[in-house]
């Protein structure tokens, strides 16, 4: 529980302990009644972001369709995959160093190689090359899904590959990012998203990494271009439609129990996929329905498993991807290129021989429909099988993960992270700097409508329960006819005997921990004479999504929206509402750890007129310290927020809440560094800086 705020520069308390102590006990239990209704945060998530999944639209002619099939491809790798950074890592030529040669089986030997994704980033690689070629051979990209511990070296991916050797086809191996050889925490696919902080998109190492698988088929002398596939399953069968749709030169995929829709995955939370699958911003662009309407007409075999105790089951996962593809295939007049294939035995997450087998049939009727040796029967080959060690493939000793490469980028992270020095040049870069930061987060402007659930006294406090239904304003081009987010939110008043009223301002409380661990605080606060709001915004408390959370934070980004944008606006809108309650008592905000103090610093930075000050407990010094300690999106999904740093590190936040009052409760070392020059900025606007003074 968190400690009284005894030396408070914006409670300002004068008091014993044991005066604090004697309300904490119930103001602990009020903190902890429930506000909301049971199920509200789960269904209001859900609502936002099923609103803005796009939707595949009709098209009436193959020409209209083309148009549109090119403008996607095009806007997903420009807006979503290469941005930033990652658009220097698309330009950059990558090598490929190949390795030694060692026996297969009967008819193909293994060839050990390695790839540069980008630059400093290497992946390994098998390549399965039969002994007898005649002409030009199909090839096929077999890509990996999370087999943490054997990686490339996973049995079921090693009888595929086999199987495609022996039917005279090359067959790549590729080891997959954070899985194999590459099961490091670097590789973590949740610290992706610290690529994104950096406004370098997290998700162009994974789309390089086939890319670049591509590259290197196709520079076989041996690969026939109009024969070249690509199949994988789960994770794998993500990268099989992510770079299929987009990358022509596939002209076979078999995803298997790899997707399904955005809008499927919303009501279906086992299908909620991690960071790489629900890249930042694609939902902005396309849905996988598009994406799989953007394979016609190459052929293509939709795997999806009857009774899947992973994901992606069949029931709910095809449908809906059959309903969008099948009226484009048709436009092609290509309907028999478009086919699916249900698991049922074991009917469980597999890529086992019946899934095998389907694939091995759609090699059959595209790739050698006039050769009667090639058939759709697995060729036994347990006994060529190689263990892990066997197949390990030597990589650099400084080889770039997630974690290092985001290291790298915010080395030289925020561009332009000085403050003006003159009064007018000031205050013309905190009138720009707000809007940038209000773009770069896409905080909407939110305005309250208030329902009061219950009223009661306790100890000379007046307690009052509230939801806070919150819409955008009317200007807002985004602006639904429904409220958006509903947040509990629980006012303490203390007042004289007889009910008077007797407040000396009002403050808004956050903690990482929910508003249920701040008795202590909210105690100390009523007990020194303040009007307490203790509130759960977006993602915390009583507003956690309870189920797969994290998920649902990596959707709403994916959709267009950022949760710091969201719970700065939430807190923002709280604020206002507030001031308008209670004119005349000024209104500041405190925050109870490292989350919860970025989010209070953005809202006081975005709202000047209606927040007085800030005091943060356990804050952050910087940005930067999200990627040195190693945080990840699981617990941490608004600091991961794109571009953020590329702007703005803590420090510059900061200067926009400037001359009003900010406290750092216990400051570390590191924000007594970091924020040492807002001593003399606060100087230029004619205020003071006592950031870390009793």
């Amino acid at each position: 529980m968190h400690q009284p705020l005894c030396c408070s520069l914006l409670f300002g308390l004068m008091l014993s302990s044991s005066a604090i102590a004697a309300d904490t006990t119930q103001i602990g239990v009020l903190l902890k009644q429930p506000i909301l209704n049971a199920g509200d945060p789960q269904a209001e998530v859900e609502a936002f972001c099923e609103a803005r999944v796009p939707h595949m639209g009709k098209f009436n002619s193959l020409a209209e369709w083309r148009r549109e099939a090119a403008a996607l491809r095009r806007r997903v790798l420009d807006e979503v995959v290469f941005r930033g950074p990652a658009a220097n890592w698309r330009d950059a030529k990558g090598g490929v160093v190949w390795l030694e040669t060692i026996e297969g089986g009967p008819g193909y030997k293994i060839r050990k190689l390695r790839f540069e994704v980008l630059p400093g980033l290497w992946v390994p690689a098998l390549l399965y090359m039969p002994d007898q070629l005649s002409g030009k051979a199909p090839a096929v990209m077999n890509v990996n899904g999370h087999d943490r511990n054997d990686g490339k070296a996973a049995k079921y991916k090693q009888i595929r590959c086999i199987n495609q050797a022996k039917r005279g086809m090359i067959a790549l191996n590729v080891e997959w990012l954070g899985m194999g050889q590459l099961n490091t925490p670097g590789f973590s696919h949740y610290r992706m998203n610290q690529l994104n902080l950096c406004g370098a998109a997290g998700i162009a190492p994974f789309y390089l990494a086939m890319s670049r698988g591509l590259d290197l088929l196709l520079s076989l002398e041996e690969t026939d271009p109009e024969r070249v596939a690509v199949a994988g399953l789960s994770g794998g069968g993500w990268h099989t439609i992510f770079i299929s749709s987009l990358d022509t030169r596939v002209k076979l995929c078999n995803p298997v129990a790899g997707y399904s829709s955005f809008i499927t995955r919303i009501h279906h939370h086992s299908d909620l996929g991690d960071s790489e699958q629900t890249p930042c911003d694609l939902a902005t662009v396309v849905d996988y329905t598009h994406l799989t309407a953007m394979l016609a007409p190459r052929a293509a075999l939709l795997t999806h498993n009857l009774n899947d105790n992973c994901c992606f089951a069949s029931p709910h996962a095809l449908p809906p991807l059959l309903e969008a593809a099948r009226p484009i295939y048709a436009l092609y007049k290509a309907p028999n290129n478009l086919a699916f294939h249900v698991n049922e035995n074991p009917g469980t997450h597999n890529f086992l021989i019946d899934n095998r087998q389907a694939l091995y049939g759609m090699f059959k009727q595209h790739f050698f429909a006039h050769d009667p040796t090639i058939d759709a029967i697995e060729i036994p080959s347990d006994g060529e099988l190689k263990t892990k060690p066997q197949l390990h493939v030597a990589l650099p000793e400084d080889n770039h993960g997630f974690q290092s490469l985001a290291e790298q980028l915010s080395r030289s992270l925020p561009h332009h992270p000085e403050l003006p020095a003159s009064a007018k040049a000031a205050a013309d870069w905190q009138a720009s700097r707000r809007g940038q930061l209000r773009k770069i987060v896409r905080a909407p402007s939110y305005r309250c409508t208030a329902t009061r659930v219950k009223q009661s006294r306790h100890d000379g406090v007046a307690v009052t329960t509230w939801r806070l239904a919150m819409q955008r304003d009317a200007a807002d081009e985004n602006a639904a006819q429904k409220p958006e987010w509903t947040v509990p939110v629980i006012e303490l008043t203390p007042s004289q005997p007889g009910g008077v009223s007797q407040t000396k301002g009002a403050v808004i409380l956050l903690a990482d921990a929910g508003r249920a661990s701040l008795a202590d605080s909210v105690s100390a606060a009523v007990a020194s004479g303040k009007r307490v709001f203790a509130v759960d915004p977006f993602y915390f408390g009583e507003s956690k999504i309870p189920s797969r959370d994290f998920l649902f934070a990596l959707l709403v980004s994916a959709v267009g929206e950022r949760p710091l944008g969201i719970q700065a606006a939430q807190v923002s809108a709280i604020a206002d509402w507030v001031s308008k309650q209670h004119p005349g008592e000024a209104t500041t905000v405190a925050a109870f750890g490292p989350r919860t103090s970025v989010i209070a610093l953005a809202a006081a930075a975005l709202s000047e007129k209606t927040i007085a000050g800030v005091e943060v407990n356990d804050s952050l010094g910087s940005l930067r310290e999200v990627i040195e300690r190693k945080l990840d999106v699981q617990k941490s999904p608004e600091l991961m927020c794109f571009g953020l740093l590329q702007d703005f590190d803590l420090l510059q936040i900061t200067a926009l809440v400037a001359p009003r009052r900010v406290k750092f409760n216990q400051p570390s070392e590191r924000v007594k560094t970091e924020m040492q020059p807002l001593v003399s900025f606060y100087q230029t606007l004619g205020g003071e800086f006592t950031g870390w003074q009793p």
